[in-house]
């Protein structure tokens, strides 16, 4: 049965108007929000997701607690406007549950937990809206709010989606495209060059995989690129609005986002 979208052209377009490999418009905007360390609004396209990060801090039940490393909690809540979707979901919402398992699983061995022994770190992602690369933005939103809450970090962690229609690899994909074609969520930690997370929910041919694969890791090169100078610009208004901007030298220290 042929889809009733038209996935990519002849003139190589896709739905949206993008190229095979071209990724969506991102946006990074740092805030606070609450009693939370830091906060991000991270949006990819027309997905976004706020997310924010409390911690280290001492957990609520000692049961949960690890006397080696920090417990990292992982909620995820989906605002009843963030899509066309009428069913509501809830915490409990299975959905939810395993996504929020997904990003706990992978910011875990990235997270420096044992520096705060019988400690709890929070993540909490409010999903504003959604036009796939779900995954993804949460990822790279948790990324940015966890190193701008000053926890330390053994590399970011960058996220992409990637799919195929017929023979034709796709980059970041949206909702009408994730619903239509095979596709793989990468997440890649571009200084170390090792990959923090692959999953799938349909299958693809090992051929296309490879390919899907290769292109989602230099996607997640671009994604470092454009996440580090947002964490810099940010580091910078921090520097300015302490009045140490006249210090070249600490100014350069506190840039330096790669020793997260």
């Amino acid at each position: 049965m042929s889809s009733r979208i038209e996935i990519l052209n002849d003139g190589g377009l896709r739905s949206d108007g993008r190229r095979q490999y071209e990724l969506r418009d991102i946006t990074i905007e740092f805030s606070l929000q609450g009693h939370a360390d830091a906060s991000v609004t991270f949006q990819h396209g027309l997905t976004q997701v706020l997310v924010s990060v409390l911690g280290p801090h001492e957990a609520k039940m000692r049961s949960q607690t690890a006397h080696d490393r920090a417990v990292i909690n992982v909620e995820v809540n989906v605002a009843a406007f963030s899509t066309g979707e009428r069913r509501k979901r809830t915490r409990g919402d299975k959905r939810l549950l395993e996504l929020a398992s997904t990003i706990k699983s992978t910011f875990e061995p990235v997270v420096q937990t044992h520096l705060y022994p019988r400690s709890q770190i929070d993540i909490f992602v409010q999903v504003i809206q959604q036009d796939g690369g779900l995954l993804p933005a949460c990822i790279n939103g948790a990324t940015l709010a966890l190193a701008a809450a000053g926890i330390p970090l053994s590399d970011f962690v960058c996220a992409i989606t990637g799919g195929v229609h017929s023979t034709s690899s796709l980059l970041d994909l949206n909702t009408l495209e994730e619903n239509d074609v095979p596709h793989v969520t990468v997440a890649i930690m571009p200084r170390t060059e090792r990959v923090a997370l692959v999953t799938m929910e349909t299958r693809i041919r090992v051929e296309s995989f490879e390919e899907i694969f290769k292109l989602a890791i230099d996607a997640g090169k671009v994604l470092y690129m454009e996440m580090k100078a947002a964490l810099q610009r940010r580091t910078l208004t921090l520097v300015t609005a302490l009045g140490s901007g006249s210090k070249p030298a600490t100014q350069a220290r506190m840039l330096d986002v790669d020793e997260l």
